[in-house]
């Protein structure tokens, strides 16, 4: 596609039309009962690692880098014990998970998501890919190898456009609008600009939950959409693009709106399962075993692959004791031990195939 000139935002269209109002009511309440749901975890940080690695391996999906659910638990664990990550993809996923963190720390520290700060975010996603300064990126049909867009060229361009948009994501009086209207706005024009080499995709899509977390929408990144995109891939870029041919961002909005409602509400049934199964291991494990702590539960529920290591250095305790616990959970059904080449891996079936189905 060429002549197609990205202009900066706000767009030129009515952003509360009958349409989009009435989309917007239904996400916002279902976005309102899952961050309600989510503050009902004693310690619902947990679910920060939890379901970013979901969200990890399905934004990687969508950029056909393909990871196992398997592959990105061992890894994960593995990672945390300082041990070797030989899947590539699996480690592509880790660092989108990392980049969460690393986002997540930013809003909370203060309040602001720069240029410099995406910056940063997309470094670890996409290292050594940094802001476009030459000519030539265009985006293709997969299939036909057509050019189907060309982001703007010019560097200088680039930079000014990521300013405009700095400007939309912080300034809430730049264009007063509902916060989640904002949000698939900034995504299309973040997407559009393409600023990167390389990792645009993926950074967009963790810039929808670092924005919804900014402007309070939900205290921690639990609501991802990168499900639903999988889900609906040929409409999202259909759209996408309709935006920038026929300008149709009504409907853009509205396609978006509509995944934030139907993935708030399939989160909070994954939330719900995942609670309901803590209380049951707490309820079992203070009953049945002498070692029962709160830590511990944590530690459970935060990743589905746990080690000896794992447990061994966030519980603070000798390495023969955390075999026993661990081995004292196999042995009695809480856990399932499964030998990988020379390490045991514990896994809560349970949790693995809460986060399978959601």
């Amino acid at each position: 596609m060429s002549g197609f000139d990205l202009q900066p935002l706000p767009p030129p269209i009515d952003c509360e039309s009958v349409s989009i109002l009435k989309v917007l009511n239904k996400a916002s309440r279902a976005l309102g009962e899952l961050k309600g749901e989510v503050s009902k975890i004693p310690n619902s940080q947990i679910l920060i690692d939890t379901l970013a690695l979901q969200e990890a391996k399905d934004s990687n999906e969508i950029e056909n880098i393909i990871t196992t659910d398997d592959e990105l638990y061992r890894a994960s664990v593995d990672a945390h014990v300082n041990a070797t990550i030989s899947s590539g993809e699996a480690k592509e996923a880790l660092n989108y998970a990392r980049a969460l963190r690393q986002g997540l720390g930013i809003i909370k520290s203060k309040g602001l998501l720069t240029t410099n700060d995406i910056i940063e975010i997309q470094a670890i996603i996409s290292p050594n890919h940094p802001i476009r300064k030459l000519p030539g990126t265009v985006l293709k049909n997969a299939s036909t190898e057509e050019v189907v867009y060309t982001p703007p060229q010019n560097h200088l361009d680039i930079v000014e456009l990521l300013r405009n948009l700095e400007v939309y994501i912080n300034d809430k009086d730049f264009h007063s609008i509902d916060s989640l209207i904002k949000m698939p706005i900034i995504h299309y024009q973040f997407e559009s600009i393409h600023p990167f080499y390389d990792g645009n995709g993926r950074t967009g899509r963790l810039l929808n939950i670092l924005f919804l977390v900014q402007q309070g929408l939900l205290d921690i990144p639990v609501l991802y959409l990168s499900s639903y995109i999988i889900k609906n891939k040929s409409d999202y870029y259909r759209l996408l693009q309709e935006v920038r041919t026929k300008g149709t961002w009504e409907q853009w909005i509205v396609w978006m709106l509509k995944g934030v409602e139907q993935t708030a509400k399939e989160t909070v049934v994954v939330v719900n399962k995942i609670k309901q199964m803590m209380d049951k291991y707490k309820v079992k494990i203070r009953h049945d075993f002498s070692f029962y702590s709160h830590d511990l539960i944590n530690i459970l529920f935060k990743h589905p692959y746990t080690k000896i290591d794992f447990l061994e250095r966030e519980l603070k305790i000798h390495r023969n004791t955390a075999a026993l616990y661990l081995n004292t959970l196999s042995e009695h059904g809480l856990l399932t031990k499964i030998k990988i080449g020379k390490s045991n891996y514990y896994i809560n079936d349970g949790l693995l195939e809460i986060l399978r189905k959601r």
